[in-house]
């Protein structure tokens, strides 16, 4: 048993963490670090740097938000701790 719950443990802290680098990549990296390089690109009138700041960001984080309910209600049926 507790072997399971260090696999399980370990399945979630990998989501978490890969979410999380996603977000950052996102929210700092496209916002901010790589602005100006993408601003050369246009969505929707706007700058691509300043849409990531503004926007972008913000829809990522509401995307990461379904894709960890989804991935933690899988990670939760293969280690057999889901509810019902």
């Amino acid at each position: 048993m507790d072997n399971n719950a260090a696999a399980y443990w370990k399945a979630t802290l990998g989501l978490i963490g890969s979410i999380l680098v996603v977000w950052f990549l996102v929210s700092l990296g496209a916002g901010i670090l790589f602005a100006p390089m993408l601003n050369n690109i246009s969505l929707g009138g706007y700058p691509l740097g300043f849409w990531f700041a503004h926007q972008g960001s913000m829809y990522v984080f509401i995307a990461c938000i379904f894709f960890y309910a989804k991935k933690m209600g899988e990670i939760d049926r293969k280690f057999d701790v889901h509810e019902d």
